[in-house]
């Protein structure tokens, strides 16, 4: 059975992006707009691993990664952040809110799948 990814991000053309990079390397793909949107979707259905932007409407990528780091069924889920962020300084507030690992935006759709592979096989 495929692995599920959970993608979310504000931003459509990144959504079908990683959708297509990952679907082609055989993975399931399940698209949020929003941390909202992607909490509602991670806590109706199992997902192997989130992929998360940080700046978003309605609730930001660490809000997210809390939120779901907070839940039971997420407390050890592999989650990566998928953002033009790449200070130091947010860097440590993704470890500290619990986030697995960081990849920048624009992303290489290679390094992606081999991300993923590593993290959740």
């Amino acid at each position: 059975m495929a692995k599920t990814v959970l993608a979310v991000d504000d931003s459509a053309s990144i959504r079908q992006m990683v959708n297509f990079t990952l679907k082609s390397a055989g993975y399931d793909v399940v698209e949020a707009v929003d941390g909202m949107d992607g909490l509602e979707k991670a806590k109706a259905r199992s997902v192997n691993l989130v992929l998360t932007d940080q700046n978003m409407p309605r609730m930001d990528g660490l809000s997210l990664i809390k939120a779901l780091r907070a839940t039971p069924q997420y407390a050890s889920t592999p989650i990566l952040m998928l953002t033009t962020e790449s200070s130091d300084a947010m860097k440590a507030q993704g470890r500290a809110a619990g986030a697995t690992g960081w990849l920048v935006k624009p992303f290489d759709p290679q390094k992606l799948i081999e991300v993923v592979r590593k993290v959740i096989g």
